[in-house]
């Protein structure tokens, strides 16, 4: 077993690239000294299975929400089927959630009054959320603003949740840190011509940052352009221990400690 322990806080395990080799796939994780990963909801279909993966295996945690793609999915029904999905004892967040005004898959619209929904649904099960934000990072912050505010995390209470695969710059994430959020970080941090993420990783505080692959998206360097998966999320925490001037266990140690505080899940796998 590896020396060092990681977890990989955003991947789609159910997703259908991973259907031939699935078992492998995780296997290899292990075998990476991934301790635990996250695999996230991006409608009712993938919630389900996130959940399904959940509780066949005790190292996987799951979250359940509607990315800003589908929002136009999100009816009163398929609400109510979310609330339900949340109260499950292996799900950890709401989320992917958010706003994307790159693809615009969905009406900027329907995006806010999803997004809004999920904050509120965040909210009423007590569990943090897991934020999606592309070219919409004035709006995002001003959401997240306005839902902190409306009721504020106390003293003692875990954390309001993480900036999944962040593409804003320092001073957001200086911002997004003093909301109570945390700073997840993911292949990007990696390419040859990375500038911003490699910033972030530089400025904001170990105790604010976590690690991720996305998979199968993002993989990092060098296998750029190929599938990801879990196993090489310690490719980007090696990058943010380099970026850092760090040794790898302490940026190992540090973010796999934030990820079982913010999402507070008791500690099982390896």
């Amino acid at each position: 077993m590896p020396k060092i322990q990681l977890i990989d806080t955003h991947a789609h395990l159910d997703f259908p690239q991973f259907n031939d080799d699935r078992e492998k796939v995780i296997q290899r994780a292990l075998e990476a000294g991934v301790a635990q990963i996250i695999t996230i909801g991006v409608d009712l279909e993938s919630s389900r299975a996130a959940i399904a993966l959940a509780e066949r295996y005790p190292y996987i945690y799951a979250t359940v929400g509607m990315h800003p793609h589908d929002a136009v999915k999100l009816t009163p029904q398929a609400l109510a089927e979310l609330r339900e999905l949340a109260r499950h004892p292996r799900v950890v967040a709401v989320g992917e959630i958010g706003l994307d005004f790159y693809r615009n898959l969905s009406p900027r619209d329907d995006q806010r009054r999803a997004f809004e929904s999920q904050l509120a649904l965040a909210r009423e099960v007590g569990k943090p959320v897991v934020i999606h934000d592309r070219e919409a990072h004035a709006e995002v912050m001003a959401t997240l603003r306005r839902w902190v505010a409306d009721q504020p995390t106390q003293a003692g209470q875990r954390p309001v949740g993480v900036l999944h695969c962040f593409s804003g710059g320092p001073k957001m994430a200086r911002e997004a840190v003093e909301l109570g959020f945390y700073i997840s970080l993911a292949g990007p941090v990696t390419f040859l011509n990375a500038r911003q993420p490699v910033e972030v990783a530089r400025q904001a505080p170990l105790d604010n940052l976590l690690v991720e692959t996305d998979a199968p998206f993002l993989s990092p360097h060098p296998y750029r352009g190929r599938r990801n998966e879990p196993a090489r999320v310690q490719l980007v925490a090696q990058r943010i221990a380099e970026i850092k001037g760090l040794p790898l266990e302490e940026v190992a140690h540090a973010t796999t400690a934030n990820a079982r505080q913010v999402f507070q899940y008791r500690k099982e796998g390896p």
